[in-house]
């Protein structure tokens, strides 16, 4: 009777290791059929970011072949940002484009081959990327979804705006 439930306890705990794999393709699947940009939009909690991409213009170039890495921030992200500061940079094509290249680094880098290194960005300057046990870092934000694929690179999932200096 003992040997027979372990084998029922077994059976069970290989069934729902098989479905959550099956969870976790079902996130990535439809994402590599869309590029960043209709993957954002797909996700729905990037809707300051995708109006911000929509405002500077760069809408094209995130639906283009690439690859790209963007660290992209929630719109709890851009909340936490004093207040007034997402309509003045909608306000400001430059400054927006600016901040928004920053979180954007040339190919696809997945989390497990993110360098601890400084990184150049499309912008120009240099984000600072951290792995360690806990994660990984891009200057002071913190990647909370990593590896979101898409058929022109890849997006890691941020808690903070980065700013450029």
């Amino acid at each position: 009777m003992i040997a027979r439930r372990a084998l029922i306890a077994a059976a069970v705990a290989g069934i729902l290791s098989a479905c959550a794999n099956m969870s976790q393709a079902d996130k990535t699947t439809p994402a590599a059929k869309s590029d960043i940009v209709d993957t954002a939009v797909a996700a729905g909690n990037f809707k300051t970011l995708v109006t911000a991409v929509q405002a500077a213009g760069l809408v094209d170039t995130l639906k283009s072949p690439g690859p790209f890495t963007v660290f992209a921030p929630t719109d709890e992200a851009f909340a936490k940002l004093p207040p007034g500061t997402v309509d003045a940079l909608l306000k400001d094509k430059a400054a927006l484009t600016k901040v928004l290249t920053y979180h954007v680094v040339p190919g696809a880098v997945m989390a497990k081959d993110v360098p601890t290194a400084n990184v150049k960005t499309v912008q120009g300057q240099t984000v600072a990327l951290k792995k360690d046990g806990s994660g990984v870092t891009v200057n002071n934000a913190k990647v909370v979804a990593a590896d979101i694929v898409a058929t022109n690179g890849v997006i890691h999932v941020i808690d903070t705006v980065i700013l450029p200096q």
